[in-house]
């Protein structure tokens, strides 16, 4: 089983360069490379990048952000966590993430979402009505490019005519890995099987086990599409940290992550994140996976034995977190807990 990273390059409430607790563009997206470096050097798996357009998330292109890191590293998987497929052109997409596979000697793929914000929808001139609709247009557009080096589409509503016309660079792989990523939705899970995508599922609250009949869902349709379930790869991504000690875990990640979730919970309608839910939610059954390196191993292990992915992947990088401690939270992950997880699944 793989384990590892994604991020949002958090900057700060605004778009300030080093004013009121906000660290500037330049230098978060400087320490996101130091990230993914040693991510690679550690030993972890995967390291993914979300796409925002808010002046509190310093990524707005993880290709590009992706690009800067895949020349100093050597073996780690880079990833967006999640492109916004809906308001992007996908043979662009393609192209992005092609020219970051040759960089990388084959270690590119795309995880693509209809998207959790919604900002990118009027910036590129798209309506949100079209929300799905545009989803599922691009994407069946990129898997065509993917396919083939030369593609043709028909025109559709939300996309041109394409007559036989070649797309370059080709992947370094045979083709790139196309993630499809997904909340709660049971229809996105039925689309994922149907495809035979493999399939990244986000969980932010409440209890993991309530998500797994979406596993169930998606495996059914895979089989009844003709796909080999079993052939499929299936991703938990969660929120968490990891420190020397339980208690130390979560009195670093607790206020960093209660901020976020109580200022982007103030725009959607939720209550104020409180430290006890939080301890809760920090607990055995909870969403959030903190705490010490054995427990965050335990934890990974039994939603293993509940879930049957292939890969963990764990947004540490919440709010305005000391950059020392995630450092050494990282380290701890790959040189503790992904080792610990993996030779217990051997065994």
């Amino acid at each position: 089983m793989q384990v590892g990273i994604y991020t949002f390059a958090e900057s700060g409430i605004k778009s300030g360069a080093g004013r009121d607790g906000n660290i500037s563009p330049s230098q978060r997206l400087r320490n996101l490379v130091d990230e993914i470096v040693l991510a690679d050097q550690v030993g972890l798996d995967w390291f993914g990048v979300g796409e925002h357009h808010r002046p509190d998330y310093a990524v707005s292109n993880p290709a590009v952000a992706l690009a800067a890191a895949a020349t100093q590293t050597k073996n780690i998987r880079l990833s967006s966590a999640v492109t916004v497929l809906s308001s992007d052109d996908p043979i662009r997409v393609f192209q992005q993430f092609s020219t970051l596979d040759n960089l990388t000697q084959g270690r590119a793929e795309i995880m693509v979402g209809r998207g959790a914000f919604v900002e990118s929808f009027p910036l590129f001139g798209h309506a949100l009505d079209d929300y799905d609709d545009l989803f599922a247009e691009k994407l069946q557009l990129l898997m065509a490019v993917n396919d083939a080096e030369h593609v043709s589409w028909p025109g559709t509503k939300h996309l041109p005519a394409v007559d036989h016309q070649g797309v370059y660079p080709r992947p370094y792989q045979d083709k790139l890995p196309i993630w499809l990523g997904i909340g709660g939705t049971p229809q996105s899970a039925v689309r994922g099987g149907k495809l035979g995508l493999p399939l990244a599922l986000g969980i932010i609250g409440g209890e993991p086990v309530r998500f797994a009949p979406l596993f169930d869902l998606y495996r059914a349709a895979a089989t009844k599409a003709g796909h080999d379930p079993a052939s499929l790869e299936t991703s938990l991504n969660v929120h968490g940290f990891v420190a020397e000690t339980s208690q130390a875990a979560r009195d670093i990640y607790g206020c960093p992550h209660n901020e976020v979730m109580t200022r982007l919970g103030a725009e959607r309608g939720w209550p104020p994140a409180t430290r006890e839910q939080f301890d809760t939610m920090s607990g055995p059954g909870g969403a959030l996976f903190v705490g010490g390196p054995a427990e965050l191993t335990d934890k990974i292990l039994a939603h293993h034995e509940i879930f049957g992915f292939t890969r963990i992947t764990i947004q540490m990088a919440i709010g305005r977190l000391d950059q020392k401690s995630l450092m050494n939270a990282i380290e701890i992950l790959g040189t503790s807990v992904a080792p610990d997880v993996r030779k217990a699944l051997k065994s």
